[in-house]
């Protein structure tokens, strides 16, 4: 069963007033998935930004914490956000994209493909919606460049990096795309196919408070779960996008090239990944938290 089972065990006393908050606005139910996509996203870009740049410079550079967060400090404050915008745009929109194109794919394809089995549906309306996000890659390119210190020189805004990029053609700002594809797809499919199974096994919810603090360990380990198995995909990706111009490579001799600058050894691919864990579980948390939260009052 997936994860429509997530909105299960909803108190009773609370489920009239959630009709009565309910707004009587045509349309509103059909976007409602996208909206508390949208404004999830917004809420976590902006409490963890700090430590994603943190996590950044340990992919991109393969040092430890300690002399990312030196590096930050040298930057100074006025840097600490920088970049935050295309983040903030890509991912508004992609999660935006990724529930509401999820819950809608879904209806589509249980009316057409009745016949076949819910869980393969979902898993297909999983992967379309993860994909679909691969259109926003420009912000998560432009993102790169930013946060990497080597550009801090070239560019000062995300509209100056947009433009730096102009030059090389369309096929520039899609660079990294194939990571992107692989991380999103499949990401996707794990996520909400775990989702309702993993609330099941918590302790029921009577209240809000209750379900808000089940939404948010549902999606923390979920999130840190999969931000870990996807952490050399990152790291690979992160490369692919610190360049401008040049020939594109493919993902393979990327990770090779990767593998033998840091002596062959696993541990030293997965360098930053400790962060990149607790990270996704307070992202994650966050993210599931605020959209179930949403769901229930818009």
């Amino acid at each position: 069963m997936m994860d429509s089972e997530a909105h299960e065990k909803r108190p009773p006393m609370l489920t009239s007033s959630n009709q009565d908050l309910s707004p009587h606005i045509a349309g509103v139910g059909d976007m409602k998935h996208y909206l508390c996509g949208y404004c999830a996203a917004f809420n976590n870009v902006a409490i963890t930004y700090p430590v994603q740049k943190i996590l950044f410079r340990q992919q991109l550079y393969g040092i430890k914490t300690r002399d990312a967060v030196l590096q930050l400090r040298k930057d100074g404050f006025r840097n600490l956000y920088r970049g935050i915008l295309p983040p903030l745009m890509q991912k508004t929109t992609t999660l935006a994209l990724m529930f509401g194109l999820y819950e809608d794919l879904s209806r589509l394809l249980h009316k057409h493909v009745s016949s076949a089995p819910e869980f393969a549906t979902r898993s297909l309306a999983a992967l379309l919606a993860g994909t679909t996000e691969a259109i926003l890659t420009p912000f998560e390119r432009v993102q790169t460049l930013l946060q990497d210190h080597r550009h801090h020189d070239k560019f000062t805004n995300t509209y100056q990096a947009f433009k730096a990029l102009r030059c090389h053609g369309i096929a520039e700002y899609y660079r990294g795309m194939v990571p992107i594809l692989f991380r999103n797809g499949f990401g996707n499919v794990l996520f909400f196919g775990l989702r309702g199974p993993i609330k099941e096994r918590l302790p029921t919810a009577t209240t809000y408070s209750a379900h808000l603090v089940n939404d948010f360990i549902c999606g923390g380990v979920l999130g840190a779960m999969l931000g870990f198995l996807s952490f050399p995909i990152n790291v690979v990706k992160a490369r692919i996008q610190s360049q401008i111009g040049g020939p594109f490579q493919s993902l393979p001799m990327v990770f090779k090239t990767i593998w033998i600058e840091r002596d062959r050894k696993l541990i030293n691919l997965f360098r930053g990944a400790h962060l990149n864990y607790h990270r996704s579980l307070i992202s994650w948390g966050i993210i599931n938290a605020t959209y179930e939260f949403l769901l229930k009052i818009v």
